[in-house]
């Protein structure tokens, strides 16, 4: 069996810079990530989180970090670049995985006010999600 590496990226914002709105907005883009996504945090190489320099209340990936099954994930934080104009109070995440299916479809995330940064994926993935079994749970 040969396995290749492959990658999730998705996108959210948030209410306001606060522990409990950041909590929400990230459990909420993970679920996503989690319902649509064959995806065993075994499996999981590494997830690195950006905030924009607008949020500064928490650590992403200590949220992250709480949910079942990923206290072992290697998580990192860093801080996204700000470029005049761009989508304010926005966490996305990179996450690299292992899998033994290199044609495995994957869903990317992008939630609430994130889905301009990438309408292609939203409308394309509209159309073709159907929730699969998850083996995080």
């Amino acid at each position: 069996m040969e396995w290749k590496v492959r990658a999730i990226r998705g996108a959210t914002t948030v209410s306001e810079n606060s522990v409990a709105a950041i909590r929400e907005a990230v459990n909420e883009l993970l679920d996503e990530l989690e319902a649509h996504n064959q995806l065993d945090p075994t499996e999981i190489v590494s997830a690195t989180f950006s905030a924009t320099r607008d949020l500064d209340a928490v650590f992403p990936a200590r949220i992250a970090r709480e949910r079942p099954h990923w206290s072992d994930v290697p998580l990192f934080d860093v801080q996204q670049m700000y470029v005049e104009g761009s989508l304010e109070r926005c966490i996305r995440f990179l996450i690299h995985f292992n899998t033994s299916d290199p044609q495995i479809t994957i869903y990317h995330p992008y939630l609430r006010e994130a889905k301009i940064l990438r309408p292609d994926w939203n409308f394309s993935q509209a159309s073709s999600l159907k929730p699969v079994v998850q083996s995080m749970r």
